[in-house]
């Protein structure tokens, strides 16, 4: 009875080492990899950069081989968290964090699945990291979706150099936009401009904040800012009436309310996110050592709203290109 005791010992203890150094990557019975993605909003840039990852994961895995769901907060930042527990609960082998509070929220949940993160501004400001140095460390990498501040600072004094006072609107909430608002008022404060930041903690403030922004600017900022995105109707509805022109983070908000932008593909931004998860559930690099990625400024490019500069009156330097707009 003690021999056959031992010898079931045994054979449950090689079990159990067994199911410790399985592969996560191979935990599906019918060896699919599994992915969650956590995207805060539907948004043309948001929804880019998940194609584009969705995309590529299946052209570089297989598309039988790899499971991804995806699942979007409508704009509701408290909406990550559960969608993320729901992902760790379910043992995914990696989820996509798309934009700053879904990278968050992630980030909260879990300290043993891979992340990696998408349309992120600023690591080190977004997950609270002093001293950034390129790398996060522990589960978490991803890309950036951050265009040269100082270049977005030079834009404006390309488009209105006779302007005086810029308005810089940002919802307060969002750690990043605080960011990228303190850069580029520095960067034309040093180009002689005076500025003002307006902020506002939601949706709901946006209005009566704007209204106050058109009437006091010649021209007004606004950064890479998911509530403005998900709202460009408000800004354009009461810049456009003002006369006030607004120089944008990024496409689909100037593409709703401004009048340039310098664009990155968040397509692109995607597929970059993807070749990265897929050196990670092939077990060919160890997240914990891959350094956050960064849009190339060659790969920077400056668009205009048509339409808007039409209403406004205003002609776009030499050397911008016009939005393509959605038949949505």
């Amino acid at each position: 009875m003690k021999k056959i005791f031992a010898l079931l010992l045994t054979a449950v203890m090689l079990l159990a080492l067994t199911a410790c150094n399985t592969d996560p990557a191979d935990k599906t019975d019918d060896g699919k990899y599994v992915v969650g993605v956590v995207q805060l909003a539907p948004h043309p840039a948001l929804d880019a950069a998940t194609q584009g990852f969705i995309d590529t994961l299946k052209a570089e895995l297989g598309e039988d081989n790899v499971e991804v769901k995806v699942e979007i907060a409508a704009g509701d930042t408290a909406t990550c968290a559960p969608i993320v527990n729901a992902f760790v609960a379910e043992d995914v082998d990696l989820i996509m964090a798309n934009a700053t509070p879904a990278l968050q929220a992630a980030v909260a949940a879990t300290t043993d699945i891979p992340i990696l993160g998408t349309s992120v501004t600023e690591y080190g400001v977004a997950l609270d990291i002093k001293d950034f140095n390129g790398t996060v460390g522990g589960n978490v990498s991803g890309t950036a979706d951050l265009a040269p501040l100082k270049k977005q600072a030079d834009m404006i004094k390309e488009w209105f150099p006779e302007a005086k006072n810029v308005g810089l609107l940002f919802c307060s909430a969002e750690a990043n936009s605080k960011y990228q608002v303190d850069t580029v008022q520095a960067y034309l404060e040093g180009l002689g401009y005076t500025c003002k930041q307006y902020p506002f903690a939601d949706s709901n403030e946006m209005q009566s904040v704007t209204q106050k922004a058109a009437s006091e600017s010649d021209v007004i900022y606004v950064p890479t800012d998911n509530t403005v995105a998900n709202a460009t109707g408000i800004v354009d509805g009461i810049c456009q009436p003002a006369k006030v022109p607004v120089i944008a983070g990024e496409e689909g908000i100037c593409s709703g309310c401004g009048v340039a932008t310098l664009c990155i593909s968040y397509y692109d931004l995607g597929a970059a996110t993807a070749k990265m998860a897929v050196k990670v559930l092939k077990g060919e690099a160890n997240i914990s050592e891959m350094p956050i990625e960064y849009v190339a400024e060659e790969d920077l490019t400056p668009k205009y709203n048509k339409d808007i500069c039409d209403a406004l009156g205003i002609t776009p330097p030499e050397g911008y290109v016009a939005i393509e707009k959605s038949d949505k």
